[in-house]
């Protein structure tokens, strides 16, 4: 009787492979991809384990929605008495790697766009500049808000800051795209997934940070050239995300892609300047906004409206806010958030390098003053939509969590899950989204790079030259520093691969300059007594606690001895194989860790401590060293609401536009 079973069992097998093989061939018309046809057969070959008796119906597989649209399919009832094999985690996860040929061409033209940009900017504009007559000698820094020096040289103008001729939206969409990075869109998703909606309380600290920089620290920017040299430490974690992504869904191995999109990066930053940085931007900015709005829609539908979305979120406890303490090692707290973040977003969207190369760019201050507020605007809507696609992965994946079951092997790859599950059966849309992660990486890197170049050069190399270097010199050093600069990325993408969640690792890491970073901008626009000696022990002083102090907490997040509370997840409806002792000691022997000390301290409060280290440490040093003498200080370099402070004089009342105008023609 065994005998038999097993020969019928063989025989059905052979005969469900050839139904399967014709009904494939009879449905092309459903543009299942090879993919689709290897994994509906094996869930039929599966199903007929008992009868021979075969009828056709239609089914769809929830357990490999990610590859599958409705296709139809030859099923059987089983005569078996126990359960069914089902494919397994990596079945599934080597299933998700079928990048089409559409995605390809999508992804590619993206890549190629952005090069032949920085063509455009770094060849042919140049060409029919100097068939006009418009040499680069020629170029002169008129009045306005950028106030770059023209002794700086004008190539050096051009290449730096566009030659201030740049338009108010093109750089506001430049310094969205710079700012919200494949950190963003991924790490944003993946912190509401795993801690809820506390992180999503940034959106009002943005629109704080917004309003104090626009007062405080834009009328300033307008009058000075400042510069900062905390990228290098930022830029391969912004590369690595975007790299994660597409290993993901191509199988391509990180250390491959991030080679090739990094040298594109380098050669249109290199050749075409911010000119070409900004204009990708724009490209890039739409792309990114094209694909998270096209998750969120489709995932939104396919749970069934925005209603199940937020229903299932606030069922599993998501739809929280930070909690109410003081207590400084609480990982999001009302407190750090609002105070915190808002210092963390002040230094790291308004007062930085890249912010101020931007403003310098546009002709005037009202021009600069536009292109805050839209920018904020747009940096608000992006976010939103990145937090709000965390909801959406939760909804999704409400009742089989990819983390506890190793399906994601990485918390940061839940956004290419959710992708692929809602749009993986349209053809280009995943080239779209992959697209719009590494747009943001690209944008990212390229300003950061343009940004060293700006740092290098005129804070480092030109104090040390006897005499000016020449234009075609300069030309030079600025693309040898964006191109040595561009190739220490990818070796730093391998370190970056080892360490921990990209949100807070990139915040942690970025603290550490920020912090003295927002001190020594804030002294140098609100407290002008300080002098240039204590300023820089307080910086130093503040480097170094912070640097300690964020080396120590990575170390201890590596070993585990640093571990937060997650909200709880469910792996109830999974419908594939698992290791069953993986998931147990996933959801039921993680626990918070209990103990507290310095090193547990909110990575919100990063930033925050370093700026009241270097302040108070500079104005203790002040004691030592004496206080700047500020009887002959220009008012327009201190912000207009510590003007009242400085000693009296008689000035006349003018427009803080009309001020820059005149100090640019004197």
């Amino acid at each position: 009787m065994s005998t038999t079973t097993t020969a019928t069992a063989t025989s059905t097998t052979a005969q469900v492979l050839q139904a399967a093989t014709t009904t494939t061939t009879m449905t092309a018309d459903t543009a299942s991809t090879v993919g689709q046809t290897m994994a509906q057969t094996v869930q039929t070959i599966i199903s007929s384990l008992a009868t021979p008796t075969t009828t056709p119906t239609t089914t769809t597989s929830s357990g490999t929605a990610e590859l599958t649209t409705t296709t139809t399919t030859t099923t059987t009832k089983s005569l078996t008495s126990g359960t069914t094999e089902r494919l397994s985690v990596k079945d599934l996860s080597s299933a998700l790697q079928h990048f089409g040929i559409v995605d390809y061409l999508v992804f590619i033209a993206m890549l190629v766009v952005c090069a032949v940009i920085g063509f455009y900017f770094g060849f042919i504009e140049k060409k029919q500049k100097s068939k006009n007559g418009q040499v680069p000698t020629d170029d002169k820094d008129a009045a306005g808000a950028a106030g770059v020096e023209e002794r700086r040289g004008s190539e050096a103008l051009d290449y730096l800051v566009g030659g201030r001729k740049m338009k108010v939206l093109p750089v506001s969409l430049s310094l969205v795209a710079s700012f919200v990075s494949g950190i963003s869109l991924l790490g944003t998703s993946t912190e509401i997934y795993v801690y809820g909606t506390q992180y999503a309380f940034i959106l009002i600290t943005l629109a704080i940070s917004g309003a104090i920089s626009w007062y405080i620290f834009l009328p300033v920017f307008c009058n000075l050239q400042l510069t900062s040299t905390y990228e290098m430490l930022w830029l391969p974690v912004a590369l690595y995300v975007p790299a994660i992504t597409y290993s993901q869904v191509t199988g391509t191995s990180i250390h491959v892609i991030t080679p090739i999109v990094c040298i594109i990066c380098t050669f249109y930053t290199c050749v075409g300047g911010l000119k070409a940085v900004i204009w990708t931007d724009v490209i890039q900015s739409f792309v990114m906004y094209g694909s998270i709005l096209t998750v969120c829609i489709k995932g939104t539908y396919d749970v069934g409206g925005l209603g199940v979305v937020l229903q299932r979120n606030n069922d599993s406890g998501r739809l929280n806010v930070p909690d109410w303490t003081w207590d400084p090692t609480v990982r999001l707290s009302m407190l750090s958030v609002i105070v915190g973040g808002t210092l963390h977003k002040i230094q790291s969207s308004d007062v930085n390098q890249v912010s101020i190369q931007r403003f310098l760019s546009l002709p005037s201050y009202k021009h600069a003053k536009q292109s805050m507020l839209l920018f904020t605007l747009l940096l608000i809507f992006l976010l939103s939509c990145c937090s709000y696609m965390g909801l959406v992965t939760y909804a999704v994946y409400h009742d089989c969590d990819p983390l506890s079951t190793k399906r994601a092997q990485a918390s940061d790859q839940l956004p290419t899950l959710l992708m692929m599950r809602t749009l993986g059966g349209l053809p280009g849309l995943p080239g779209l989204f992959v697209s719009g992660v590494f747009s943001a990486a690209l944008s990212s890197l390229s300003t950061g790079l343009n940004s060293m170049a700006c740092v290098i050069s005129q804070d480092v190399v030109r104090p040390l030259l006897k005499k000016p270097l020449s234009e075609r010199q300069t030309s030079l050093l600025l693309r040898a520093i964006v191109v040595f600069f561009g190739l220490s990325c990818i070796g730093l993408v391998g370190i970056v691969e080892k360490l921990g969640m990209v949100v807070q690792l990139a915040t942690m890491t970025s603290a550490v300059s920020m912090g003295p970073l927002l001190g020594i901008y804030a002294m140098g626009v609100c407290l002008p007594w300080i002098n240039g000696k204590s300023v820089l022990t307080g910086s130093l002083v503040s480097f170094v606690a912070l640097g300690w102090i964020c080396f120590k907490a990575q170390l201890a997040q590596m070993h585990g001895e640093i571990r937060y509370p997650k909200m709880p997840v469910s792996v109830a409806g999974c419908d594939y194989e698992y290791d069953n002792a993986t998931v147990w000691r996933s959801i039921n022997e993680y626990s918070a860790s209990t103990d507290r000390n310095l090193y547990h301290l909110s990575f919100f409060w990063y930033t925050a401590l370093g700026s009241v280290i270097c302040t108070v440490v500079a104005i203790l040093a002040s004691f030592v060293f004496g206080w700047q003498d500020v009887s002959q200080m220009d008012p327009a370099l201190v912000t207009p609401c510590m003007r009242r402070f400085l000693p009296k004089k008689d000035y006349e009342a003018v427009d803080l536009e009309e001020l820059f105008k005149r100090k640019a023609q004197a």
